[in-house]
């Protein structure tokens, strides 16, 4: 049973209140390069469901950079690693550095491709440094800065300069190679988030915190102009970035605005005009990082939202590429069609993807608590997060209606609808359930033992509870009562998911030491079994629609995806399909399968039977 890749929904940029994050983009195409937890991700603006996904680095990853002929990208991580590697095909490794002895914020190539300057925290050490990039050998001493170096930049011209700036509110100013240090200004009051180089070399400007910014000569070093003020931003800007033609630059702000700059000849800048950002004008809407490519001006919000404006067209509706930054814990694929996937991750954000087309929208609820478990049929959306609360939340398009809490005493640790009765629940608590019909407990009861997992019938006649002694307790339900029919004694560690096929015919439960079984439901009988081929705890199970396949998602970062009626050794593997682990699961046909994870990203693989 082959199986590809068909999509990937990437995450969104990693970003930190009170920071500007670095995103760069190809030398010729429309590909740019962002930074998510330990992933470099590259992605096509022309086609967003065109991804690709670095995940090699051993620590959080904070910045990345195509070389000039764009054959290469070096990023860097919070250990003060730079790995370069292939921009295209596997991304082979070509060298490691260990190049600061802290976090590194920015590294930025020569224009001849042969030297990469790097800086950040070096905990007492040095805070800049430059290097060959096949060697590592040292090219020059970066004096002058006495604390976390923010930025740095290359000349794209001869004779080659570099250009620093940081936390000691220093813009520093080298010669070289070897470069050494030429001149220093402190003309910001704050720190210093960004510097950069026209592409013409003639100028370099910075931004900072004091809502400034500043112009340079690119040859001496030496101040020339600035942003008119009077028009200027009204909180830090975290970064800018330079048209391909040296004329305008644009900048991004904590004040939510992104504004694009006409930059003379005599480096003063005037304002051209201010890009509204679409938004509520909620805190996540605080601009963090732009860059501009090519056609393209590209910003990114706090909340992790990319804007793609057109530079040609400042006035058109601009293109937004949203989603998540955190694990995404839950995934439910509605009927309706086009199959539309909800996914969610634990800090309260709910997002609704089209197969084929990608992001479509954020489910805005009034309440944003964060979420544990998710359930969802097409009118209503049931969440537990790390509170005693039950929200059900009804569903109309994209937006939510009214929202209902029901407190049921303990946290949640797993929820089960009964599909055909969606307004019966049955929610599992540490010492029991507790069964709710619409917003009302019916009954709560406890069970004696450590309870881990649960699963009900879509018509509500049947629950199995699992412990956290590996054993499959199935009751039957009748009224608001549940009556214990038989214990089922298989596994050997705590249960973690236990799932109903889709005609009842059978179930499958999973455990936390790496085994999923499949069982028959009238007989109580194992159906499949030897299913043993993870190899750390599995987090989630999901049957396809026709009731043949059953797959298994886990720590160990693969999905594995067995049919019913071959032995267990006929699996099919998806290996490393999210890094950190899978944690969400759920088949959108008999030939796609949906799976999120600890990468924050969501992927469907296709899969073709054999003949």
């Amino acid at each position: 049973m082959p199986s590809q890749l068909a999509e990937t929904y990437a995450c969104v940029p990693l970003t930190e209140r009170g920071r500007g994050i670095l995103i760069s983009g190809h030398p010729k195409t429309n590909t740019i390069l962002y930074t998510s937890h330990r992933s470099v991700l590259i992605l096509n603006l022309d086609n967003p469901l065109d991804v690709s996904v670095y995940g090699e680095h051993g620590y959080q990853a904070t910045v990345a950079r195509f070389s000039h002929n764009g054959e290469w990208v070096a990023s860097a991580d919070v250990s003060g690693t730079v790995r370069i590697w292939g921009a295209y095909n596997d991304h082979v490794l070509k060298k490691e550095f260990k190049v600061l002895a802290g976090r590194i914020d920015d590294l930025q190539w020569s224009p001849d491709g042969l030297r990469i300057v790097a800086s950040g925290d070096g905990k007492g050490k040095s805070l800049v440094r430059a290097f060959m990039w096949d060697s590592g050998t040292n090219v020059g001493e970066f004096d002058g800065h006495s604390r976390r170096v923010l930025s740095c930049a290359f000349k794209p011209t001869r004779p080659f300069r570099i250009a620093t700036c940081g936390e000691d509110f220093l813009v520093n100013f080298y010669e070289g190679p070897p470069f050494k240090f030429k001149l220093s200004h402190r003309n910001h009051s704050n720190f210093v988030n960004c510097v950069r180089f026209s592409p013409d070399g003639t100028k370099f400007i910075t931004v900072s915190s004091d809502k400034k910014g500043m112009l340079y000569d690119g040859k001496t070093g030496d101040k020339i102009g600035e942003l008119n003020s009077e028009d200027g931003h009204k909180g830090s800007i975290y970064a800018v970035s330079w048209s391909p033609d040296s004329k305008q630059v644009l900048t991004v702000s904590a004040d939510k605005s992104a504004k694009v700059w006409d930059i003379s000849d005599n480096g003063s800048g005037s304002l051209n005009k201010t890009l509204a950002s679409p938004g509520s004008g909620g805190v996540e809407d605080m601009l963090v990082g732009c860059l501009w490519q090519n056609d393209h001006l590209v910003t990114v919000s706090l909340g992790g939202t990319i804007t793609v404006f057109s530079s040609s067209d400042l006035d058109k509706t601009p293109l937004q590429i949203s989603g998540h930054m955190k694990n995404v814990t839950s995934l439910s694929v509605l009927k309706n069609v086009p199959k539309t996937i909800i996914s969610s991750s634990y800090d309260g954000l709910i997002i609704k993807w089209i197969q084929g087309i990608g992001y479509s929208g954020k489910i805005q609820r009034k309440e944003r608590s964060q979420i544990k478990c998710l359930a969802a049929v097409e009118e209503e959306i049931v969440t537990s997060g790390f509170d005693n609360k039950i929200w059900r939340v009804s569903l109309h398009d994209d937006q939510c209606g009214d929202a209902d809490s029901i407190d049921v005493g303990n946290q949640p640790k797993d929820i089960s609808l009964a599909f055909l009765c969606p307004e019966l629940a049955l929610v599992t608590i540490d010492s029991g359930v507790v069964m709710l019909r619409g917003t009302k407990v019916v009954s709560t009861m406890t069970l004696g033992f450590a309870v881990t997992a649960s699963a009900i019938t879509p018509d509500g006649s049947e629950a199995i509870i699992g412990g956290q002694d590996g054993k499959l307790h199935i009751y039957s339900v009748t009224g608001d009562t549940l009556t214990e029919e038989a214990v089922l004694e298989k596994h050997r560690g705590a249960i973690t998911v236990i799932r109903y096929s889709p005609d009842v015919s059978m179930f499958a439960s999973a455990d936390a030491n790496r085994e999923a079984i499949v069982w028959d439901s009238v007989s109580r009988e194992v159906k499949l079994k030897n299913m043993l081929y993870h190899t750390a705890r599995i987090n989630c199970l999901a049957w396809s629609p026709d009731n043949n396949m059953v797959a298994t998602g886990s720590l160990d970062t693969c999905v594995i995806i067995y049919e019913v009626d071959k032995p267990a050794s006929n699996r099919m593997t998806l290996k490393g399909a999210h890094l950190g682990g899978v944690y969400g699961l759920a088949f959108i046909d008999e030939h796609s399968i949906v799976s999120s994870g600890e990468d924050a990203c969501v992927r469907v693989w296709s899969l073709s039977s054999q003949s």
